[in-house]
């Protein structure tokens, strides 16, 4: 799993920058513990953990320490949805508020773009304007 400083710069967009920077403490270990668990790695570590729970409960232990059907396990589980769960939705939440600083981002950077174009418009008129003028005169 990659640093938390190298995911901020990896980032390229000055809102996701910003974002990331900034970001409570909360929600950074969201971020992390959801980017793990998201990922292909999480769900093959498991899935060993797993079968080697369920294996070594079945057929190495001679008294094992949770038979089938396992209510450790599924204990074990139900503890992590608990966790996973608001981790997500708190994740989810950032997901947001980072989607619409970026589109209010987005939205400034049309202004500027727009009134550089309208600037440059009125510049080429009056340049249109000159050289009709001095064309006019010399004709």
């Amino acid at each position: 799993m990659q640093s938390y400083r190298t995911a901020v710069t990896r980032l390229r967009h000055p809102v996701n920058v910003a974002l990331h920077t900034n970001a409570p403490l909360g929600v950074r270990i969201a971020n992390a513990v959801t980017g793990f668990m998201g990922s292909w790695t999480f769900i093959i570590l498991q899935t060993v953990v797993v079968g080697v729970w369920v294996f070594g409960n079945i057929y190495l232990l001679s008294r094992p320490f949770d038979p089938y059907p396992f209510i450790f396990l599924n204990l074990a589980f139900s503890t992590q949805a608990a966790y996973a769960a608001p981790l997500i939705l708190l994740a989810s939440n950032q997901s947001a508020v980072r989607d619409r600083a970026t589109l209010e981002h987005a939205a400034a950077e049309a202004d500027d773009a727009d009134q550089k174009d309208t600037d440059i418009l009125a510049r080429l008129t009056r340049i249109e304007a000159l050289l009709a003028e001095r064309g006019g005169s010399k004709g």
